[in-house]
């Protein structure tokens, strides 16, 4: 039986070639990739106290875990997905 990354390390044994020569048919894209700082955008957000059932909690901290994201983040997106599709403006 093969040791888990075995082959990879037998790619990582062969050493790459440079070629001095011509490329053709080279197309330059643009970059379209945000900058950084518009990835670390955070929106604005309000502290509140809020009381929920007991099932819906362990229900959202339950599907959270699978995701690996915290279960107030899953309420809030679902909130705001609500507001979005309800919104009148």
């Amino acid at each position: 039986m093969p040791v888990i990354g075995e082959k990879e390390k037998i790619y990582m044994k062969d050493k790459i070639k440079y070629t001095d020569e011509p490329m053709e048919n080279v197309e330059v894209v643009e970059d379209f990739l945000p900058p950084p700082d518009e990835l670390a955008f955070r929106e604005e957000t309000v502290k509140v106290t809020l009381e929920l059932s007991r099932s819906s909690v362990e229900y959202f901290k339950k599907e959270a875990a699978l995701h690996d994201t915290p279960y107030q983040r899953m309420i809030r997106r679902l909130l705001d997905e609500y507001t979005a599709h309800h919104s009148h403006g």
